[in-house]
């Protein structure tokens, strides 16, 4: 008779650049992906969720130590490969309480694909990588592969939960490459899109959603109306219209529908992964031993606001994140949570639910409280930040702090205007889709006084103050 296990396996599917509602159940009007909406319905879809750095390297470094970015010290895509090699991730911890641990794919901290402490077993890859015939990194050696990357990737999870006894149990964290585009990466965190081809589709997907149209928000405006609310970005914009960055924009099909389907293409490999892995564990009789988490690493604009490819702001397109849980003994079929979370949540859940107590150095929350669907005193606004870059000449200057609550958003713009005079404010409530600023609204002065004192303590607080 088969042993079961008394604690329980955990899968974290992480997808490159997702945005929240950049699959079938979160809300996408065409793409089909029926194996990770299947998550959804077996399980949880938590509706806000954020990235506190949404960017590639901050956020990961967070969902690996449970820590915001200012903490961890990863604050850019800089390639910080010393730091990435200290990060105090989860998986440390999950070794001491018994786990065989595993990472397959993009990790992105640190331009060397080399294995990193706390995994029993390694494959990954310089940099962002390549789409097409990769050159891997399987337990501190290079291998030459041939194929399409998220077939390949697909192919080493299943061949690892395939080869999982029940010895032990076991956290595998699995992160694509899709749906980020080929690009080549500068140790200072510059990219180049187009070189290496931009966004790249499996053959049998490259006709799917011929012709389809994502449909126009009210927030996607041109410039000269988003400047109206938004003053802050004013200069930013006139450099994002020159020749230089107008080429590297149509690299990628920047801001148009083909982009947008291209994704979708790019998706239905990524789906497909989810439903041999579904499969696999089902074979194996563990799939409701296995705590299955699937999110982005950052969100991403389709031209809200004006922006795209971008996702560092605190707009909702760039901060939200999908987050789909399934786990039958905890998480009842198509449960939905309006809490607001943070990706610095997992590392302590998963600790907890492997027996063992989150470290002071973990900021973030376990969420387990609120799988009982009991009363729980949760937290109340959620700290989204960046620090500005020099991997494109518009993001110089656009340092932020932002607060977000269930109903308000307040954006403090740290290098722009004086005394913020170009910060902004939103109620999300009469205002999703963040059109009208409300920073010198006199009606607001008391909310906008209270959220700045909030913000401060935020910000205070994930330094470690």
């Amino acid at each position: 008779m088969r042993m079961k296990k008394s604690k329980p396996n955990f899968l974290v599917i992480l997808v490159d650049d997702l945005r929240y509602d950049e699959f079938g159940a979160g809300g996408h009007p065409y793409m089909k992906t029926p194996h990770i909406d299947r998550l959804a319905h077996e399980g949880a879809l938590f509706e806000r969720v954020f990235h506190t750095t949404s960017i590639c390297s901050p956020n990961r470094a967070s969902i690996m130590t449970g820590q915001y970015a200012s903490r961890h010290g990863i604050i850019d895509n800089v390639a910080r490969g010393a730091m990435s090699h200290r990060l105090p991730n989860y998986h440390l911890e999950l070794q001491k309480l018994g786990y065989r641990t595993a990472h397959i794919g993009k990790w992105h901290m640190g331009n060397d694909g080399m294995p990193r402490k706390g995994y029993d077993y390694w494959v990954s890859y310089d940099g962002h990588g390549k789409i097409a015939n990769p050159r891997l990194c399987h337990d501190g050696k290079y291998v030459q592969h041939d194929g399409y990357i998220t077939d390949i990737m697909n192919d080493l999870a299943v061949e690892f939960l395939e080869k999982q006894k029940d010895d032990k149990p076991w956290s595998l964290f699995f992160a694509h490459k899709a749906v980020h585009p080929d690009a080549e990466q500068a140790a200072d965190g510059t990219v180049a899109f187009g070189k290496l081809g931009g966004y790249v589709v499996a053959e049998r997907h490259k006709d799917l959603y011929k012709d389809a149209i994502f449909p126009k928000k009210p927030n996607m405006l041109p410039y000269a109306e988003v400047i109206k609310q938004k003053p802050a970005w004013t200069e930013i914009f006139k450099m994002r219209s020159e020749p230089a960055s107008r080429a590297l924009l149509a690299a990628i099909h920047a801001g148009t529908q083909e982009e947008i389907r291209l994704r979708a293409r790019m998706m239905a490999s990524v789906d497909e992964g989810v439903g041999r892995i579904l499969e696999t564990l089902e074979k194996k009789g563990e799939l409701d031993n296995t705590f299955i988490l699937f999110l982005g690493d950052n969100g991403y604009f389709f031209g809200e606001h004006g922006l795209g490819p971008e996702r560092r702001f605190a707009y909702e397109e760039g901060i939200r994140s999908p987050f789909l849980v399934r786990f039958p003994s905890k998480v009842k079929p198509n449960s939905r949570f309006p809490q607001l979370l943070i990706c610095q949540d997992i590392a302590p859940t998963l600790i907890e639910l492997a027996g063992g107590k989150p470290g002071p150095q973990i900021q973030g929350r376990s969420f387990l409280p609120l799988l009982s669907k009991q009363p729980v005193k949760w937290r109340k606004a959620v700290l989204a930040e960046y620090w500005a870059e020099q991997a494109y000449p518009w993001l110089i200057g656009m340092t932020y702090k932002a607060i977000r609550t269930p109903r308000y958003k307040l954006i403090h713009w740290v290098n722009r205007g004086k005394d913020g005079e170009l910060d902004e404010l939103y109620d999300l409530a009469k205002d999703p889709y963040e059109l009208k600023n409300l920073i010198r609204s006199k009606a607001h002065a008391a909310i906008r006084a209270k959220l700045h004192r909030e913000l401060k303590i935020l910000v205070a607080e994930a330094v470690g103050l």
